[in-house]
C-alpha cells in the first residue's frame, strides 16, 4: 500500500526555539523519525527549498539566490511532479503563500504548474501572496486550505508551506519572543494538520508527515550565509497507519525528495 505523503515546510525555523515553543513539533520529534540536515550554503530560501524540493543540489537546478536569475527548474521536476510521472494516478496538491514555490507568474516556480493536470483535477496549487499581505494572514489561508484538501480530498503528495516564522525573525531576531509566539502559531496549524491526518489514516490509507525548513538564522535574525545556525535544518518524519521510515541518519538535503518518493514505490 503506498503512502500519502504530507510535507510540511517551515521557512527559516530553528529547531532549538521550537523545541521551547511548539509542542506537537517536539512531540514529533520524540516519536517521528529524526534527523538534522546541514544546508549547503548560500543559505537563502530559493535555492534551499529548490534543493529540498527537487532532489538537486545548487549546481544542477541552477538557483543561487532569491532572484531565481538563471535557474534550471524547468529540467529539474520538484516532488510532487516526480510523484506523478512516476505513477500517473497520483492526485498532489501544494500551498504556499510564497510566490516563487508555486505562482507561476513568480520567479520560479519550484513546483511546477502542471496546467494539464489542474485541469483533469488530479493537481491543486493554491497560491497566494504573502510578500504583499503578510504571512500572518497569509499562512492561515494557507493552513486552511491545506485542512480541506486533507479532510476532502487526501492528496496523494502533498506541499505545505508556511513563512511566518522567517519574517518575524527578519523583523526581530530568533531569540526572543515574538519569534517563538509565530513558531506557537505555526506549530498550532501543525496541530490540527496532524488531526485531520489521523481522522483518514489506517492500514489501508497510510500516511507520512513530514516537516522540514530551509535555513536558520542567525540570533540576531537574518540568514544567507554559512554559520552552522545559518545552515542548520532538520527532517522530522511520523507515519500514521504505518511504521516511522528507516532512513539513514546522515544524508544530504537534495536526498530528501528521492527518500519520499521510495515510499511511494
Amino acid at each position: 500500500m503506498k503512502s500519502k505523503i504530507l510535507l510540511i515546510g517551515i521557512d527559516g525555523l530553528n529547531l532549538a526555539q521550537a523545541l521551547e515553543a511548539s509542542p506537537t513539533i517536539t512531540a514529533l520529534k520524540s516519536s517521528g523519525f529524526f534527523t538534522t540536515i546541514t544546508m549547503p550554503a548560500p543559505t537563502f530560501s530559493g535555492p534551499g527549498w529548490s534543493t529540498l524540493l527537487t532532489g538537486s543540489t545548487h549546481e544542477e537546478h541552477g538557483v543561487s539566490d532569491n532572484s531565481f536569475i538563471g535557474h534550471k527548474l524547468h529540467h529539474r521536476p520538484d516532488l510532487l511532479s516526480r510523484a506523478f510521472y512516476n505513477d500517473q494516478t497520483t492526485t498532489t496538491f501544494a500551498a504556499a503563500g510564497w510566490p516563487a514555490l508555486v505562482d507561476p507568474v513568480g520567479h520560479g516556480p519550484v513546483i511546477h504548474e502542471r496546467r494539464e493536470q489542474q485541469l483533469a483535477f488530479v493537481h491543486r496549487v493554491i497560491a497566494r501572496d504573502g510578500e504583499t499581505y503578510g504571512y500572518d494572514v497569509i499562512d492561515a489561508e494557507v493552513h486552511e486550505a491545506a485542512i480541506y484538501a486533507i479532510e476532502n480530498k487526501g492528496p496523494d503528495v502533498s506541499f505545505v508551506y508556511f513563512c511566518g516564522v522567517d519574517e518575524a525573525g527578519h523583523v526581530y531576531d530568533s531569540v526572543g519572543p515574538q519569534y517563538k509566539a509565530a513558531i506557537t502559531k505555526i506549530d498550532a496549524y501543525v496541530a490540527s494538520m496532524i488531526a485531520a491526518v489521523k481522522a483518514r489514516a489506517s492500514v489501508n490509507e497510510p500516511w507520512l508527515v513530514v516537516i522540514t525548513t530551509d535555513h536558520g538564522h542567525r540570533a540576531e535574525g537574518g540568514h544567507g550565509g554559512d554559520t552552522p545556525a545559518e545552515r542548520a535544518s532538520f527532517v522530522i518524519a511520523q507515519g500514521y497507519g504505518r511504521p516511522n521510515p528507516t532512513w539513514p541518519q546522515e544524508f544530504g538535503a537534495h536526498e530528501l525528495t528521492p527518500l519520499l518518493l521510495a515510499e511511494r514505490a
